[in-house]
């Protein structure tokens, strides 16, 4: 053990590792001197920014050892961080010599416009052979001479088509890559156009919706996957190399959980085997890299991941990013019987349910609107296109009103009273078999309620909490603060989710409040305690051990076990206390009495009430303009045939790129983005609100992958380089975000550039240097810089303020300076 010099009762530095300690900090908080005995947070009033900027000012001295946020929270003396620095540094080490990697691949300019060049050849092909079928199935059913026989062959067309784009995605697996194999294939090359028409064919199969069923897992099977007897698989992500995941009898993975067995590092996509043993229980919210596995009976925790490389042996339970041993039980329910036969005749029973039911009266009703409006029948009557009378647009008008809020207004009542009466089939508590009637339910429940849009619209106002507490939740003990939820709330049943008062929830909150075994499930009631504040990407499982009057940071792995926490905040995961709050968060707590808070929410109110009115009405434009779309495809339908039909999505795509896209531009022109420390309740942050509500970011999905996605990201305001390879970033506030050339940004990544706490927000700015990578599920916070070069591991969480030297490599949650962990496949 290290000597520690005894006390110095004035407070002052004895060591030499105290005094740079004690310098630096004194810098960074802007005081003259600093005691050693000094608590960072309690007694400099220094907060999670300051000390990361802190950290990043030891890390550049080459004779102290790096020190990351976690050793400050677990250390937060200047007497006790250098004892901790002492100590480690006459630990035994590895010298942490950087692994050789293969240089990256020369990507020029041609190789890049020839790869966007061909994807546009394939949408284009696939919105031309999408055109002529719908034109030959059109004119069949419109052949028919009665509402049987309409139906009839609405069944042959539905189920046609839906087996043609089920099998369309297996064929284009095994004829455009074959069996895949661990390797290694350069972005924008020839290799990589072949996997990206894979891969949008696997994610846009409408199997991909049935996920959870046994359906889903058959649908794995033709990919190659070889996945044994009993699996449950919620996970949507679809593994675009499914030949290289394996998984055991029995295996349960929960949904929002990555195992796609690729990832992409420097411009280049690495496959490798993913391997999932007998009996594995795989939680929500995780990330399993390339180069992992599971052995029989192993668990994986919520909010955990396991880095390439890492094994975690049978029986064991892990979690943690990365993964790590610990003692806690993720299995919460007890298995029941659930045969083959039962599995089979639920799925039998989906299968007619789509076939004979939904896709023929979603196409009779299609058929209905065409043929017995007159409006609308008309246009699709020879004759001079009608594209010159006023009536056509005065039509259209009318239509997409109708639909907007017909659509909008039934669906609200769908979601509000349909579920209610489901819900009275379903008792907490009570443990049922997967695949039957209160299964069908349940899981029916789950989708209904989580509708995107309504979520959207009420969220980041005092109306979520109303719209919540219609569709089930608990919210009786609620105090409105104007910011209670944000626009991103996820839940499995919400009759079993109960929020307590003065709560504030940032966007991303997953309630857990169902378990599930490989053959039963069970409801449980999530409780979130009275004066929490849950900040983003956050997997709330019930039995959740937080009481009231905690901070629970983002991404952070909520406990299940020990005491009840209360008072503290938790970071990381695995979790560990940090501060509730510090001095710089209770700035603007004078705006919480009772006579400044109804003020200043009635202004809240009243604001977000306007930019609900804007998000509706942009949305209803947007409507508008499909219609009008739509409505001239089928008017040049008998002069130009299929070609008018194969046009409508090239122009509706089109069309939703550039008014979303000057929809942005418009509220940004109105009030730019800076960088922002000010109370919830100022007009600046409304503002935000707005902004990150009204203009859309759903299209942007459908050009992950490709060099597209730069051009509308750089026309939305990001300062984006030179080829850059985005496979699903998502960034938060674009003009405020830098990525230097060639950068790789993997599919689940977040870039935020901003921070909620209790009635604070900050925001600032983010720069990623040239040729970095950030890896799958990864998120970085505001005021953060990364230095070229460097990446940041799959699911970890970069801090706000951090500085990432170049070349460095970090990783885990919060990150830290770690090894490199690529593996060196070979070709």
């Amino acid at each position: 053990m290290v000597e520690v010099p005894a006390e110095d009762l004035a407070g002052h530095p004895t060591t030499g590792t105290e005094r740079i300690l004690a310098a630096a900090l004194a810098d960074v908080v802007r005081v003259r001197n600093v005691s050693v005995d000094s608590h960072f947070f309690d007694d400099l009033g220094a907060n999670s920014l300051v000390m990361a900027h802190f950290c990043a000012r030891i890390r550049k001295r080459a004779d102290l050892p790096p020190v990351s946020m976690k050793d400050v929270y677990r250390h937060p003396t200047i007497r006790s961080l250098a004892t901790m620095l002492a100590e480690s540094a006459l630990a035994p080490v590895s010298p942490s010599v950087p692994v050789p990697t293969e240089a990256a691949p020369p990507r020029g300019t041609p190789r890049y416009v020839l790869c966007g060049l061909l994807q546009v050849l394939v949408f284009l092909g696939y919105s031309s052979f999408a055109g002529i079928v719908v034109t030959r199935c059109a004119t069949w059913i419109s052949a028919s001479s009665g509402p049987i026989e309409v139906y009839l062959r609405a069944v042959v067309v539905g189920g046609v088509g839906f087996l043609a784009l089920s099998a369309l995605p297996v064929l284009a697996k095994w004829l455009l890559i074959g069996r895949s194999k661990p390797q290694r294939i350069r972005v924008w090359s020839l290799a990589y156009v072949r996997f990206w028409v894979v891969k949008a064919l696997l994610r846009s199969s409408p199997l991909v919706l049935f996920a959870g069923s046994p359906l889903y897992v058959l649908y794995l099977r033709a990919l190659g996957a070889r996945i044994g007897r009993g699996v449950v698989i919620f996970a949507k992500q679809v593994p675009v190399c499914a030949d290289l995941l394996t998984v055991g009898d029995g295996t349960v993975i929960r949904k929002d959980s990555y195992l796609s067995c690729y990832r992409a590092h420097d411009g280049v996509i690495e496959t490798g085997p993913v391997t999932l043993g007998r009996d594995v229980f795989v939680s929500e919210a995780t990330v399993i890299d390339i180069g992992t596995s599971l052995g029989d009976g192993a668990q994986l925790g919520h909010a955990s991941s396991l880095h390439s490389g890492q094994a975690v042996p049978a029986g064991q339970r892990w979690h943690g990013s990365p993964a790590q041993p610990t003692d806690v039980d993720y299995r919460a329910v007890r298995s029941t019987p659930c045969g083959p036969l039962r599995r089979a005749v639920y799925s039998a029973v989906q299968l007619v349910g789509v076939l004979l039911v939904r896709l023929p009266l979603t196409i009779g009703v299609v058929y209905l609107l065409l043929t017995e409006i007159p409006h609308v029948a008309a246009l699709l009557e020879p004759g001079s296109p009608t594209l010159t009378s006023w009536t056509f647009y005065r039509d259209a008008f009318v239509a997409s009103v109708l639909l907007f809020v017909g659509f909008g207004v039934i669906g609200l009542l769908f979601v509000v009273v349909v579920p209610r009466v489901l819900n009275l089939a379903i008792t907490p508590g009570k443990v049922y078999p997967l695949y039957g009637v209160h299964y069908a339910v349940h899981r029916t429940i789950t989708r209904t309620t989580n509708s995107k849009f309504l979520t959207r619209l009420f969220g980041d106002s005092s109306a979520i909490v109303h719209y919540l507490r219609l569709i089930g939740y608990d919210l009786s003990r609620v105090e409105q603060t104007g910011s209670n939820f944000g626009t991103e709330v996820r839940h499995e049943t919400p009759f079993l989710s109960s929020v307590g008062s003065s709560t504030m929830i940032a966007d991303g909150l997953s309630i857990m409040n169902a378990d599930y075994s490989a053959t039963s499930f069970r409801v449980s009631r999530a409780v979130i305690g009275a004066h929490n504040f849950l900040g983003n990407r956050i997997a709330f499982p019930a039995g959740g051990r937080t009481g009231d009057n905690c901070l629970l940071a983002t991404k952070v792995l909520v406990p299940v076990d020990g005491p009840v926490r209360e008072g503290v905040g938790l970071l990381g995961s695995p979790s560990f206390e940090i501060p509730r709050s510090v001095e710089r968060d209770t700035e603007f707590d004078h705006l919480k009495s009772e006579d400044q808070l109804r003020d200043r929410l009635a202004a809240k109110n009243r604001h977000n009430a306007v930019t609900m009115g804007i998000f509706l009405l942009v949305r209803w434009i947007h409507v508008l303009g499909l219609t009008l779309l739509a409505w001239t495809a089928m008017d040049l339908f008998h002069p130009f045939g299929a070609a008018a039909l194969a046009l409508f999505p090239v122009l509706a795509l089109l069309f939703t790129v550039v008014y979303f896209v000057l929809v942005e531009r418009a509220v940004t022109t109105s009030t730019p983005l800076t960088p922002l420390y000010c109370s919830i309740y100022d007009v600046r942050f409304w503002r935000r609100e707005r902004y990150w509500k009204v203009p859309s970011e759903t299209y942007l999905e459908f050009f992950n992958g490709t060099p597209f996605k730069n051009v509308v990201s750089r026309s939305l305001g990001v300062r984006i380089g030179r080829g850059v390879f985005d496979d699903g970033c998502f960034i938060t506030e674009r003009s405020l975000v830098a990525i230097g050339d060639h950068c790789t940004l993997n599919a689940g990544s977040v870039l935020q550039c901003h921070s909620q706490e209790d009635g604070a927000f900050k925001s600032d700015h983010c720069a990623i240097g040239a040729r970095c990578t950030l890896g799958v599920g990864a998120f970085v916070h505001y005021g953060v810089v990364m230095g070229d070069g460097s990446a940041l591991a799959p699911d970890s969480f970069l801090m706000k303020g951090e500085e990432v030297p170049p070349h460095a490599h970090w990783g885990g949650n919060p990150a830290r300076e770690s090894r490199s962990d690529r593996p060196q496949w070979t070709e």
